[in-house]
């Protein structure tokens, strides 16, 4: 059987694609209880990139740079949770897309304690 030739072209991946990744394995990480709130008002509207639910995705020359904002469990270790999802999003952006990771900036906006009895 002889190797067919295969069209050229390119792919392009729409911003929620990269967001989606982003939660998606930012939510897979033990000790994160939920996504949380992007701080701004007019600065967030003013400021260039996407974002969406707890994920702001900025992409320039084919390198992703992400802000992720998160509330943790009670009782987790803050820089080892934080850790874990850096090296998430890195992993799943590079290998579900192939782009180049650039930072990914995890802030904490709060802590889940629970029903408070």
């Amino acid at each position: 059987m002889e190797d067919e030739a295969r069209p050229q072209g390119k792919t392009t991946i729409a911003p929620e694609v990269l967001l989606d990744i982003a939660r998606l394995a930012t939510l897979e990480v033990k000790g994160v209880s939920r996504m949380g709130a992007i701080p701004g008002g007019v600065n967030r509207l003013l400021k260039r990139g996407h974002h969406n639910e707890g994920v702001q995705i900025e992409v320039e020359n084919n390198t992703v740079s992400a802000d992720i904002y998160v509330v943790l469990d009670k009782d987790v270790n803050i820089r080892e949770v934080s850790r874990e999802v850096q090296q998430r999003i890195a992993r799943a952006i590079s290998e579900m897309v192939g782009m180049e990771v650039g930072s990914i900036n995890i802030h904490i906006e709060d802590i889940d304690y629970g029903q408070v009895e």
